[in-house]
Formats: structure tokens, sequence, C-alpha cells
């Protein structure tokens, strides 16, 4: 059945020519990956929406994903997901009416809090982060734009993982004594807005399911049973996991490190399922490339091939991805001063 479905998107895309792109992101399946013309993380799809003609963009990956592209794209162009209804865990626990709330609350008495989204947050996020002065950023660049949001508030609110928060953190010498994690609950009512503005980084309680399953503990199993092996892991796993591997770095990072690892090296990989087995395939025969523990997004998975073709096939009839005129403006903006910092 799958190969019937890999010929219908084969025939649309060639029927379609250039007024069709598929984009899809790096923890999407093989037989979905497989026809994407374009694939990257986070940063390197959003850096070539602007610059794509095609009428159709198809975005297989998650929703804040989808809305990303669909705040970069013309007005001409439609972005289309696959499965709209994929979501991300982390970028539900910071919804953007208590992000409102609590950014409302830090600024009463006039306090300079500028905050700093993970993509991995809604685009109404996005937007309130823009009217604060704010940016966004992605696991490749986050200590790029932490560093320049130090340098444009005297606190820093960090969304929504506390863990890639913690670890950019440290990457940039800021004291552990300068962090303060905010009690969000209550709408932002239990923060002591005093103690929180006298930080120099305040990191929202957030975190990834995926990468919250990676622990010390199994680092330290690895290197008792196999000691030469390397070990990388993504910076949305905790602190202790990252100070404990060989290396830590966003998916593109993880796939240049694998690509430059020595030849028949062991390395243990800790991120999503989908891209440690595609980096194990390609590398088959000449280094071993294994998980850390197998850990899937589930939300990610929601994007089959066969969903894809009869997405295809049903172009003209697909809703795009709509974001609200006053969300897209300052959400536009503020992804324009990552991209714009990030050149």
């Amino acid at each position: 059945m799958s190969s019937n479905h890999t010929q219908i998107i084969t025939d649309i895309r060639k029927q379609r020519g250039s007024d069709l792109v598929i984009m899809a992101h790096h923890y999407q399946h093989e037989r979905v990956i497989l026809h994407a013309d374009l694939k990257g993380d986070s940063l390197e799809l959003a850096r070539h929406v602007p610059s794509l003609k095609a009428e159709y963009i198809v975005f297989c990956g998650v929703s804040f994903m989808a809305e990303t592209a669909a705040m970069l794209a013309g007005e001409d162009q439609k972005v289309i997901i696959p499965a709209p209804s994929a979501g991300c865990t982390m970028s539900g626990m910071a919804p953007a009416h208590l992000l409102d709330c609590v950014m409302r609350r830090l600024t009463e008495d006039g306090a300079s809090v500028i905050p700093l989204a993970y993509v991995n947050t809604s685009a109404a996020v996005k937007g309130i982060v823009g009217r604060y002065g704010g940016s966004v950023c992605t696991s490749a660049n986050a200590k790029t734009m932490l560093a320049w949001a130090l340098k444009r508030g005297e606190t820093v609110l960090f969304l929504p993982d506390r863990n890639l928060g913690n670890n950019t953190a440290d990457q940039l010498g800021v004291p552990a004594n300068r962090r303060m994690q905010l009690d969000i609950r209550g709408n932002g009512s239990h923060i002591d807005v005093k103690s929180a503005t006298a930080a120099r980084l305040l990191l929202w309680p957030g975190l990834c399911s995926i990468h919250e399953r990676f622990r010390e503990g199994q680092i330290d199993e690895i290197r008792q049973r196999d000691p030469d092996a390397l070990i990388v892991v993504h910076p949305e796993c905790r602190p202790g996991v990252v100070r404990k591997a060989d290396a830590a770095g966003s998916t593109s990072f993880i796939i240049k490190y694998v690509a430059n690892a020595p030849a028949e090296a062991t390395i243990y990989v800790g991120t999503e399922i989908n891209l440690v087995e595609r980096l194990a395939k390609q590398y088959r025969g000449d280094k071993r490339i294994r998980p850390l523990v197998p850990s899937s997004c589930a939300n990610m998975a929601l994007t089959t091939e066969r969903l894809l073709a009869e997405t295809l096939e049903n172009l003209e009839n697909s809703e795009p991805v709509r974001v609200p005129d006053d969300t897209v403006h300052y959400a536009r903006i503020a992804l324009e001063r990552m991209l714009e910092a990030c050149a």
C-alpha cells in the first residue's frame, strides 16, 4: 500500500513542479522524509521560507512550525500542514494567556524584562514576545539569542524549556544564583516580583517530554559497558545529562557530530528516535549509531506517508494555516529579530 502512496506523491510533485514545496522536520518518519524538498531543524526550515516562490508549502511537522512558516510566507502562498492536530507538549506548557498575565505582572512597576521564546511555542506566544521587545530562538541559536536578550534588558524570561534555558545559561556563564524558576500558578499571582526582577534569568517551568526521558544513569551505564563510545545529546535534555555527554547540540549539530566522528566509532544519540534510526542506516558498516534510549514523538508521528498523499491529492480544498493579523505583526517582528541576529 505504501508503494501506491509513494507513486501518488511522486506523480503530484512532478505535476505541480515549482508550485509545490514539501518541507519536513528531521523528526519525521523516513517514509515522509524521503519526499521532502527541504528537510532540517526549525531554524533551517524557517530560513528557507522567505525565499520560496511556490504557491503551496506543505509542512510536515508540528503546528507551531507550520504557523512560523505561514508568518514568513508571502500573501499569495498557502502553507498546508497534513496533520493540523499535531501539537507539542512543550508548547502547551506556555499558553499565550498565561504568558500575557506573567509579563504584565513582571513589568507592572516598570521593570525591564525581555522575553525570549523558544520556537516551540504558538504564534500567539511569539506575538506577545514581540510586543514586549523580545525575540525567539531555536536550539541551534539559543546561545546567540540569549546573549542578544541579556544585552537588552536587566532580566530575561526564557520560555518554555527550563532545560534549554539552563544549559544555554551554563554556556554563557550566567551564575546559578542569578537564575530563578518562575512559579506560574494562579496566572502568575504567586510570583514575587521584587525577587524575580532582581534575577538575571527567569526560567519558565516547561520541558520536552521526548528529551526528558534521558537520564544521567543511562550515560553512566554506557560508560561502564562501552567506555570508548561517544555520547551526543540534544540541549533540551536535563543539565546533568548534557554535562555527562561528550557533546550537546541541535539536530543539525548532532548530524554533523556523527558525520565527523571517526570511522568505526560507536555513538549513542540522545534525541528523537526517527533521526537516530536514520543516522544508523546512513552510517551502517562505517559507524555504529545507537539510541541512548528509544524516545519517540507521538505528534511528529501523526504525519504519515498516506496522510501526505491524501493532502497532496486535495491541495485546493485543504485549509491553509492562518494566523490572525494582529498576532502576525508582532510575532513576525520577533522572528525577524532572530533571523537578523543570526544572519
